[in-house]
């Protein structure tokens, strides 16, 4: 039996559908249609049924499926592995929002570059992330926006704890944390604020969740990284909301300080976000169960 039928017809179990398949295989969707045909003639069973959205596998085609899929994925981890580094399939297209993909994704991902997988990187909002996986511009995305719809499949990976910090010298003005639970939130009214938009998400949202109000503030400088966010909070510009593990090494030397703590800290979900059916190409399932793994101590 043809080796080729058999790597199209696991693509589309994977992808459950014949026009999703079709870009992963490099084929057109017509040529698709027409290998799977084949496999079925050859077998003398339907292995798909046809469904308006795509295709559902049969008894026979789950069977198959569950037969042939290590044994294919086996032969294409081989094929992988050369040594050559230009070898097809072997780049890994990531995006993701620069400081979480900068300190967390891509350090985590150094020992795969060791084994030969090469990375590109490209940074963006949530939207502009999801939307060039779905064009088919990256592999995997990392967002804190769920993906939506049949084309991509969304993973969580991890919770960041949220901080509101400030240079010492501004907790010790408006008398620290304890006078701010104490007194409430409009002790912070005269303190400026940081943030990476003029929106203010980040401080919206952990006003929302903490004070169960909107803040009164205007941004009074507006970096859109969160690395400069922190250098500028460390150096007296004012405050700022902060994932934890970007601002932890700075907190415990006292570079800066929380000016609030919270019974129930606000946290944002990340998820690793993939094409569907793309996990059945070895160097992308690599990557993606090493983020997985990495996540768990993150």
């Amino acid at each position: 039996m043809d080796l080729a039928l058999l790597r199209t017809f696991l693509v589309v179990h994977r992808a459950g559908s014949f026009t999703r398949a079709a870009p992963l295989l490099g084929l057109s969707q017509p040529a698709v249609t027409g290998q799977i045909r084949t496999l079925e003639r050859q077998l003398g069973r339907p292995l798909f049924l046809r469904q308006a959205r795509g295709v559902t596998p049969t008894t026979i085609g789950e069977e198959l499926a569950h037969k042939v899929a290590p044994h294919l994925d086996a032969l294409l981890e081989i094929t992988a592995n050369r040594f050559d580094d230009e070898a097809p399939g072997r780049t890994l297209h990531l995006a993701g929002p620069p400081e979480f993909t900068s300190v967390r994704a891509l350090p985590a991902l150094a020992p795969l570059v060791e084994q030969g997988i090469t990375v590109r990187t490209a940074f963006g909002s949530a939207e502009e992330s999801l939307d060039g996986l779905g064009a088919g511009r990256h592999d995997l995305a990392l967002s804190t926006v769920r993906a939506r719809g049949e084309l991509l499949s969304s993973t969580p990976l991890c919770d960041e704890e949220h901080v509101l910090v400030a240079a010492p010298r501004w907790a010790a003005r408006i008398g620290g944390a304890s006078v701010v639970r104490a007194k409430g939130h409009r002790q912070l009214d005269a303190v400026p604020v940081i943030d990476v938009h003029e929106s203010m998400p980040l401080l919206t949202r952990y006003w929302a969740a903490v004070f169960e109000t909107g803040p009164t503030h205007t941004s009074a400088l507006v970096a859109p990284d969160l690395r400069a966010v922190l250098e500028c909070v460390a150096a007296g510009a004012g405050m700022a909301v902060l994932p934890r593990y970007l601002c932890d090494e700075d907190l415990g030397p006292g570079r800066v300080v929380p000016l609030y703590d919270p019974s129930v800290p606000p946290l944002r979900t990340y998820f690793l976000s993939v094409r569907t059916g793309t996990l059945a190409l070895p160097h992308i399932a690599r990557a993606h169960e090493w983020l997985l793994r990495a996540a768990v101590h993150w």
